[in-house]
């Protein structure tokens, strides 16, 4: 018994430690690391890291080449945070829409990808995902949509028809998940005071500087590179850019490089 107390002490004391450590280092250390490096101090640590089963980790190596890309360390980190995902947000089928296991995973894996760089990933400005199966009516615009980020109800909103459009079609830069995540990304990150918000909304003013350098713009505009949707106002060029970023981050390095530095630097993204 005396024993089982003392291991108990020593656990609770570390874990008081480890708690201690982690703020004075978030908190007074990080933000000079960034400025210096542009980078978080560090990105992923799971005292207990929440696995997924052979079946779904087959699913995400067979449908996401991202996660097959990943290390055998990085890919244990992927399934925690899918997990966390699906565990932590609630999912609605609507119009008789019935959400399965599947269309779970490749929602949480969509935005796990997105949001692999942030420490804090587990975003408080949604908690609900809506899927219906097809384009819907829009609560917001009275017109028909494919999908939506809707900050006032905390909800993602998707077609999934459009979704697995998206998903299934990887060099068209045309895909409605990352599209509607990235919408969450720059609405958290230009809000919340987290290290990671803290670096993507630094290096967004600087993107945002550059591209609205009339000559830079006009190139951009005359190079047809990005849809014209993209010049619609700065959330959906970020979203349209993280559609390239993702799916031919190739073409994109090649034609504005100093474009793609900056989205890798903003969303703390690393190759595996």
């Amino acid at each position: 018994m005396e024993f089982l107390i003392a291991a108990v002490t020593i656990f609770l004391v570390g874990f008081i430690v480890f708690m201690l450590a982690s703020h004075f280092i978030s908190s007074v250390i990080e933000p000079f690391y960034i400025a210096a490096f542009e980078k978080p101090v560090y990105v992923h640590f799971y005292l207990f890291p929440k696995q997924l089963d052979e079946r779904q980790r087959h699913l995400l190596r067979t449908r996401f080449a991202f996660y097959k890309r990943l290390s055998e360390k990085r890919k244990t980190y992927f399934d925690h945070r899918v997990y966390q995902f699906m565990a932590h947000y609630t999912f609605h089928g609507k119009q008789g829409l019935v959400v399965t296991e599947e269309m779970k995973l490749m929602v949480a894996a969509t935005y796990v990808m997105l949001t692999f760089g942030f420490r804090v990933y587990r975003f408080n400005v949604f908690d609900k995902i809506i899927l219906y199966p097809d384009s819907y009516e829009s609560t917001l615009h009275d017109r028909l949509h494919n999908g939506e980020f809707n900050p006032a109800v905390k909800a993602i909103v998707f077609s999934w028809k459009h979704f697995l459009e998206g998903h299934e079609s990887s060099s068209d830069n045309l895909n409605l998940g990352i599209h509607e995540f990235a919408h969450v990304v720059h609405f958290y990150g230009l809000r919340r005071k987290d290290n990671g918000a803290a670096l993507f909304a630094s290096r967004f003013e600087r993107l945002l500087k550059e591209i609205n350098h009339a000559p830079n713009r006009q190139r951009l505009m005359e190079s047809d590179y990005f849809r014209n949707y993209a010049f619609t106002n700065s959330f959906e060029f970020v979203a349209v850019m993280l559609e390239h970023f993702f799916e031919t981050p190739q073409d994109f390095k090649r034609a504005f490089p100093e474009l793609y530095n900056h989205v890798r630097i903003m969303i703390n993204y690393r190759e595996n």
